[in-house]
């Protein structure tokens, strides 16, 4: 009878809000007007500067102020988020005190229902989670855009405008590069690498900061970030270095990383937004990006060593733990994860392919079980649902990000994309630098550079970065702090850049 009346408690709100919601549904949509608006359509002043252009749109499409409001907003929310998560923490221990204080009946304390949890506590726990937050901040402005666009609009934006395909590609490659048997594989090849500095953590820090970026540039980006950071965790962080040095180390792994998949034209995503449109071959990428991005690459990592060499060195490493239930992976195995990695990253651009595969993939791993670790979809779904929000905010910033590139001459227009993508994703800049008419070379090879230059900044300035955050926040009791990153990617930053517009 009690779980007769639960299941009732439960169904009515559902059958009460429920009909209403499917008899709107069914409904037919009203016409839907153009959103976004085209950047073409606006009737920009003649010889203007870049405030009275933006002032102008505004006033045209007072819509602007709110999106960017609200995309204003989530980016202040990522700076929040270790503060709120410490509110979580608080308020589970009130929580906990007052069932100490006022138990529960003693009929009630070993029945079915499961401990009573902190409500508050969760949702403040899920308001904390980085990955969250602009999936949450994408709810308010859909809200806005179905209050003054309507539902037609709303769903024409959501679910046919805004392009998703990187978010899914994301949470698939991520999964597939964890896997154990291309991690093993992963670091083996590495370990020979280390072992030229005796596998010391020294040799293994330099190892992963600067060979793992560079293999972006051929099994892309969040692959290379998946596995540098899941090796770091390994080999660097569970040794517990310093704060000030922990910090450093993930600053330059997102700086590397952003660089480091510069030397090929099909492997990093800013880079991918404008190959095709300006004719960038692989040849075009590697005498124009690729060294430079390997020379600063290299001179971030030897600064880093000097300023840090005698904690560095005194890193101790720890006697690893043979663990007798774990077998080697058969070479046909480890064989067979490779062309599945090969075949997402061929098929990068076609969801309906790589998700086909991956579910082949699926019952593969089950079928090899006993040489598999523990699939566990929750760090690549929560990073493909932080990508999926910022490509919904995103999509709406250009009325502003389009005439402060496109009124920049070169050395500005590197520093303004650069300082562009700490607050958007590198590769929605360098997208919105093809839509520029008359665009010269020197001016497509600075906001690219740019572009990817500032990927390290903050977590949300490159793809694979939430990715890199959601595997090594574990070493971060308190969180890792947005100040802190911003610091520690702040030398290698203006060492890239040097590289870039200097070298």
């Amino acid at each position: 009878m009690n779980a007769f009346r639960r299941l009732c408690r439960l169904l009515l709100p559902v059958l009460l809000l429920g009909a209403p919601a499917v008899l709107w549904a069914a409904a037919p949509l009203a016409p839907t007007e153009a959103f976004p608006r085209e950047v073409s359509t606006y009737a920009d002043p003649a010889g203007a500067g870049v405030w009275d252009v933006l002032r102008a749109r505004a006033s045209a499409e007072p819509f602007n102020l709110v999106v960017t409001g609200i995309f204003a907003l989530a980016v202040l929310h990522t700076f929040l988020t270790s503060r709120i998560r410490h509110w979580a923490h608080v308020t589970e221990e009130r929580h906990r005190a007052r069932l100490k204080l006022h138990p529960r009946p003693a009929d009630q304390a070993e029945g079915s229902e499961p401990e009573e949890v902190s409500f508050g506590g969760q949702m403040l726990h899920f308001l904390g989670e980085v990955e969250a937050v602009f999936g949450i901040w994408a709810v308010a402005l859909g809200v806005v855009i179905v209050w003054d666009k309507g539902l037609g609009t709303a769903i024409r934006y959501l679910g046919e405008t805004v392009n998703y395909t990187e978010a899914v590609f994301v949470v698939i490659i991520m999964t597939l590069a964890s896997t154990r048997p291309v991690l093993r594989l992963a670091e083996q090849g590495l370990r020979v690498v280390a072992s030229l500095g005796g596998g010391r953590p020294w040799a293994w820090w330099l190892t992963l900061l600067t060979v793992a970026p560079l293999l972006g540039s051929f099994i892309t980006e969040p692959a290379a970030m998946t596995i540098a950071a899941l090796l770091l965790g390994k080999q660097f962080y569970s040794l517990k270095p310093g704060l000030r040095l922990k910090y450093a180390t993930l600053g330059l792994l997102f700086v590397n990383v952003s660089i480091g998949g510069t030397l090929t034209h099909f492997a990093a995503p800013p880079v991918l937004m404008v190959a095709a449109a300006w004719q960038w071959d692989l040849a075009y990428m590697f005498t124009h990006f690729g060294w430079h991005a390997i020379l600063g690459l290299v001179l971030s990592n030897a600064v880093y060593f000097l300023i840090f060499r005698r904690e560095l060195l005194a890193l101790q490493t720890m006697p690893l733990r043979a663990d007798p239930a774990e077998e080697p992976v058969p070479v046909w195995v480890t064989a067979t994860h490779l062309v599945f990695v090969g075949l997402t990253v061929w098929m990068a651009h076609y969801p309906a392919i790589f998700i086909g595969a991956f579910l082949f993939y699926l019952a593969f791993a089950q079928a090899t079980a006993h040489h598999q670790s523990k699939l566990d979809l929750r760090g690549p779904m929560l990073v493909g649902f932080f990508l999926a929000g910022l490509v919904v905010h995103g999509g709406l910033q250009a009325w502003w990000i389009e005439p402060v590139l496109s009124r920049l001459g070169e050395v500005p227009l590197f520093a303004g994309a650069t300082i562009l993508t700490a607050f958007n994703d590198n590769a929605l800049v360098t997208y919105l630098a093809t839509l520029v008419p008359g665009l010269g070379d020197n001016l497509k090879y600075a906001v690219v550079a740019g572009a990817v230059t500032g990927g390290g900044l903050t977590v949300i300035a490159n793809a694979p970065n939430p990715a890199g955050q959601s595997i090594l926040q574990r070493y971060f009791p308190e969180g890792i702090s947005p100040l802190g990153l911003f610091l520690g990617a702040l030398i290698p930053t203006l060492l890239a850049s040097a590289c870039f517009m200097v070298f």
